[in-house]
């Protein structure tokens, strides 16, 4: 039987167990900049993928995505084993650990969402700004008064 809750709840446990031992325990410098996003455990609770964000030195620094990559994969053994010790679960899941693009789309979106913005601005401020090309009343009337009535 599956129990999708006990799935969510080592999850989440398996998350600050590796966010907590990579901020003090594992003194890799390749991963001082990398946060831990999200955990998802399959449910039979045998494999458990850890999604990882990685941020530059600076605001302007490129992050090293390879060097953090490299430096998860080298620590995953020891990660592994504090999370069998911190969930006390009969089999220890495995670790996989995938980049998260969920930040870099988001920003994307932004970015687009604003260039939309700025582009429905541009047309209300043309549309503001504009004159009729023709005659005010583009209609043709051929009748002198408006009701219809030849009087």
């Amino acid at each position: 039987m599956v129990d999708t809750a006990r799935a969510a709840r080592l999850a989440k446990r398996i998350s600050s167990i590796v966010a907590s031992a990579i901020g003090s325990e594992i003194k890799d410098p390749r991963l001082a900049y990398v946060t831990i996003t999200d955990a998802r455990v399959t449910n039979d609770l045998h494999d458990a993928t850890l999604y990882y964000t990685v941020m530059g030195e600076s605001i302007d620094a490129e992050p090293d995505y390879e060097a953090a990559a490299a430096g998860l994969a080298k620590a995953t053994g020891i990660l592994r084993s504090k999370v069998g010790a911190g969930t006390g679960v009969r089999f220890t899941p495995t670790l996989t650990f995938v980049l998260d693009t969920v930040p870099d789309a988001a920003r994307h979106m932004e970015e687009l969402v604003a260039r939309a913005r700025a582009n429905d601005e541009l047309v209300a401020r043309q549309a503001a700004e504009a004159k009729p090309a023709g005659d005010a009343d583009p209609y043709r009337h051929d009748d002198p008064d408006e009701d219809g009535s030849g009087q």
